[in-house]
């Protein structure tokens, strides 16, 4: 085997590099090139560490991710000319993924444009849409103030009726442009590894947005609109993919029933980590105002259909979870963790339990749609629950064993955060057949 730069021997300067943050690595490395930032999702793993896999690929190559989130791996894949193929279990994503990986003309961007201007021109004449809606996620206050909620209404009110004059696609391309202007005027802040709310201006200071003076709704959401679709028509031709890739709804604990095809030659995904972060916690926005979801419940149904989600009732269904003794996970000392963990937390124990259980079935589905060559790139990153640490990369590499797979290894990418035992890895196995 040639090994990729990832698992090169570890030389002094590699190693020093490991033990620091290394933000390219993360989803910050894709905010300023081209489609991979049209929208933000924090677990998203970098489109540098792909590119770094994909240097040494070969000819008939054949790459899959079993975990699209963003569509990172399928569009680094096809822009290089390799074609792709990826997985995901929420339907948001999928939608997304395979317009970000899309081929587009001159034609769709001109038509953008045209789109985005008309839209601009209907709402500054104050041509208030008739059917302006607003979705009822939960205490959306605490994500936009209202002028500016009342102003996305009329807003997305507009790009609704853009189907009318405009092929579909161009009505997809608005509604993500929509989906960033929405982030980009809530009320969040993205100075953690997960979204939180920005605190409220105190009663001794005069709220920004109280100061009408300064403030007009309208400007603020249409420049912010305007400004982001002319970002993405740069990229619509600039990024285009040369390869055939596509997103597929599914399970990736039953990756025969989602793919159509078998033979994938590399794997390179980075799965949900077992944080108990929940990963449908930031796309709640998006998939309210899209009609993805319309109540808690269906998102919670979602995230449990999910490995490792955990909000809403996929949290209460962990209470009754029973592990299935026929899937027992062969690292050592799993049993000693998952009863360290359970003292402090039973639910968490579950949690922990339950997340490599699904990862166990997940391999023993991977391996049966792979080539006799193909080689899978696991981008994980280790946990610590009170005071035990949870050593996810290595559990990933026994499970790899177990599962029929060889020439299993981990190597330290970077640091996480600044917890000191907390650091991001990339497992590798290879098929044995």
């Amino acid at each position: 085997m040639k090994e990729d730069m990832l698992l090169e021997y570890p030389t002094k300067q590699a190693f020093h590099e490991s033990s620091q943050r290394r933000e390219h690595l993360t989803f910050r490395g894709n905010v300023r090139n081209g489609r991979h930032g049209w929208l933000r999702l924090t677990p998203a793993f970098s489109l540098h560490v792909v590119q770094d896999i994909l240097k040494s690929h070969a000819k008939g190559d054949f790459v899959l991710d079993p975990f699209s989130g963003t569509g990172t791996t399928p569009l680094v894949s096809a822009s290089l000319g390799i074609p792709a193929h990826s997985v995901d279990v929420n339907p948001f994503l999928v939608w997304f993924g395979n317009i970000k990986i899309g081929q587009y003309d001159h034609t769709t961007v001109d038509a953008l444009r045209i789109a985005a201007g008309q839209i601009n021109d209907t709402i500054r004449l104050r041509e208030r849409s008739s059917e302006i809606w607003i979705p009822e996620l939960h205490q959306i206050e605490k994500w936009w103030d209202l002028p500016v909620l009342q102003m996305l209404g009329d807003l997305f009110a507009h790009i609704r009726q853009a189907h009318q004059q405009h092929i579909a696609v161009v009505q997809d391309l608005l509604k993500i442009a929509f989906c960033r202007t929405l982030i980009e005027t809530a009320n969040v802040s993205f100075g953690h590894q997960s979204m939180s709310f920005k605190k409220p201006a105190t009663s001794k200071q005069s709220s920004f947005l109280e100061d009408e003076r300064y403030f007009d709704p309208c400007e603020i959401v249409l420049t912010r609109f305007l400004f982001i679709v002319e970002e993405m028509t740069q990229t619509l031709i600039a990024d285009q993919p040369v390869a055939p890739a596509k997103v597929f709804l599914g399970d990736s604990r039953d990756l025969e029933s989602a793919l159509p095809e078998r033979g994938y030659t590399k794997v390179i995904t980075s799965p949900p980590y077992p944080n108990r972060m929940s990963y449908i916690r930031e796309l709640r926005p998006y998939m309210y105002w899209l009609g993805f979801l319309t109540n808690g419940r269906q998102a919670g149904e979602l995230d449990w259909a999910a490995i490792g989600g955990t909000w809403g009732c996929a949290t209460s269904n962990l209470n009754s979870w029973q592990p299935d003794l026929l899937k027992a996970i062969p690292y050592p000392n799993f049993d000693r963790i998952i009863f360290n963990v359970s003292q402090e937390n039973k639910l968490l124990g579950q949690y922990i339990h339950k997340y490599f259980q699904d990862i166990k079935t997940h391999l023993h589905s991977l391996r049966k749609i792979l080539s006799r060559r193909g080689q899978c790139y696991y981008i994980v990153g280790n946990s610590k629950f009170y005071e035990t640490l949870l050593p996810v990369e290595e559990i990933y590499k026994a499970l790899f064993n177990d599962c029929g797979f060889k020439n299993a290894q981990v190597k330290r990418l970077r640091k996480r955060s600044s917890k000191k035992e907390l650091f991001e890895y990339v497992v590798f196995a290879e098929v044995d057949k």
